[in-house]
């Protein structure tokens, strides 16, 4: 079991002292990755329905909170920190240009050292889109010819693609990532996320609790493409009542993500960096 942080970029930790804080105390008491969310703008009067709560409305209420850029910001703490792995969850890839995007992903790996897992995933505020003068529709095709296409920037050395929504040729990408590529993970809380998981991903993170019928989805859709299912890395978010990790990894999950923010009923909150330290038996005692 694994176990990160989420979601870093919020809150406090839009300031870069109380950021670089946050991750320095993380990598002292053990944790392997920490993530982040992402959203360019969110609309005043926003129809959308937002899918993890019941009224369809974000946390807080009030749209005009701080989200800093995910890749900037991890940027930022990568130059502070040497183990900690830097995470997006997620980064909403159809809003992208995937050219310019592998570009900065395998920008920021290659100077942290091979740090960044991308978590991808396809939207669900239709006027984000529209502000950005991007089609909503067929995003999700959108978004798995955009994983093709990064992937052959990242592994190729002068790729050539042609799909319906990218191309070029011959086109050499440097720096390249410090492993060959950047490991995949689809979020998402629907059956399509879950099979795109499945086909495409080196990992699936379903964002509330771990339901048996997405995992299941996912794993159908593994073995439908030829790959191994239990190859595919589960990360789901940490459950209120701790005693229950043991259950999550018996029943595959290899990473629980800890909210850094203070108000989420798990137990042992984390307030600030501070309550980091308390978390060192916790991950000694699951971690493997």
């Amino acid at each position: 079991m694994k176990f990160g942080l989420r979601y870093c970029n919020t809150g406090p930790y839009t300031d870069p002292a109380k950021a670089v804080a946050l991750l320095q105390a993380a990598e002292e008491a053990g944790f392997e990755s920490a993530w982040t969310v992402e959203h360019v703008v969110v609309p005043r009067d926003y129809r959308s329905a937002y899918p993890y709560s019941p009224d369809g409305r974000m946390p807080g209420r009030e749209p005009a909170f701080s989200i800093p850029d995910p890749l900037i910001w991890m940027a930022y703490v990568a130059a502070a920190t040497t183990r900690i792995k830097l995470a997006t969850g997620i980064l909403i890839l159809p809003e992208h240009n995937p050219v310019l995007c592998a570009k900065q992903v395998a920008t920021l790996d290659h100077l942290s050292n091979g740090r960044v897992i991308l978590g991808i995933g396809v939207g669900w505020l239709k006027e984000e889109f529209d502000a950005l003068g991007i089609p909503f529709a067929r995003r999700g095709q959108r978004t798995e010819e955009y994983v093709a296409a990064m992937r052959a920037l990242w592994e190729q050395d002068a790729p050539s693609f042609a799909g319906e929504f990218v191309r070029f040729d011959g086109a050499y990408m440097r720096p390249k990532p410090r492993h060959g590529t950047v490991p995949i993970v689809i979020g998402g809380h629907s059956e399509a996320a879950a099979r795109r998981a499945g086909r495409i991903a080196q990992g699936f993170f379903p964002a509330r609790g771990a339901p048996p019928e997405l995992l299941g989805a996912m794993r159908e859709a593994a073995r439908a493409a030829g790959r191994d299912p239990d190859a595919i890395e589960i990360t789901v978010s940490a459950p209120e009542d701790l005693a229950r990790i043991p259950e999550l990894a018996a029943s595959g999950i290899g990473r629980v993500l800890v909210p850094v923010m203070a108000n989420t009923g798990v137990t042992r909150p984390i307030h600030g960096p501070e309550d980091l330290l308390a978390w060192r038996d916790v991950i000694a005692a699951h971690a493997g």
